[in-house]
């Protein structure tokens, strides 16, 4: 009697070592991706709010003149110019820290397999050391049945 176990790795575990963890820069675009890419990288910064809010602000004093339009200044010029910026700066810096969380969870889980596979490799040297006690086992009871 002899204590047998193959081990069988997934099939993405060697998948996942070649491809790494998804990043949002690894995403594949096309021509209207990367102009949509290129305006959003330009319009996302503070500067370019900055650059907005003085835009907007440049009319302020036109529409001063009327409640009216101080409240569509406020809703249509302002908000819209200046704070698409400023979200636009708080979803690239959302986009960088889920990349990060993505790195650490992908280097968590390679971490975890290895540790199983030390467990694979510790529970293939017990049962080496199970077969060969057990091999002695049984030679000790035939040369026990002999006599």
């Amino acid at each position: 009697m002899t204590i047998a176990f193959e081990h069988h790795r997934h099939p993405r575990v060697e998948q996942r070592k070649k491809v790494g963890p998804p990043k949002t820069n690894d995403e594949h675009v096309g021509i209207n991706g990367k102009i949509g890419l290129a305006v959003t990288t330009v319009v996302g910064t503070m500067w370019c709010a900055y650059a907005f809010a003085v835009l907007a602000l440049v009319v302020l004093p036109d529409a001063a003149k009327s409640p009216l339009l101080l409240v569509q200044w406020i809703s249509q010029t302002f908000i819209q110019l200046v704070m698409l910026s400023i979200i636009i700066v708080g979803q690239n810096i959302q986009g960088k820290a889920a990349d990060k969380r993505a790195e650490a969870t992908f280097e968590d889980a390679a971490a975890t397999l290895h540790e199983a596979e030390e467990i694979q490799r510790h529970l293939q040297a017990q049962d080496e050391a199970f077969n060969t006690m057990l091999d002695k086992l049984l030679k000790l009871e035939a040369s026990m049945g002999k006599s």
